[in-house]
């Protein structure tokens, strides 16, 4: 009666074991999707209208009128 209940025990563990290595892996996969739009919404080298950010060469400096 002992055997029965140390192979349940031991099943419900490895039962136990093997849910919480897929939800772990599927966390992971989410968050790393989330973390490349967050690297891909923030990106720095492009405007906010999707051109890019060319700096002070993209507009002329004004000229001196004295």
């Amino acid at each position: 009666m002992a055997d029965e209940t140390d192979k349940s025990t031991n099943q419900a563990r490895t039962s136990r074991d093997d849910r919480l290595k897929s939800a772990l892996r599927e966390n992971l996969k989410r968050r790393k999707v989330q973390a490349r739009e967050r690297a891909a919404s923030t990106d720095p080298s492009q405007d906010d209208d999707g051109s890019l950010n060319e700096g002070a060469a993209a507009k002329p400096a004004p000229k001196n009128l004295e």
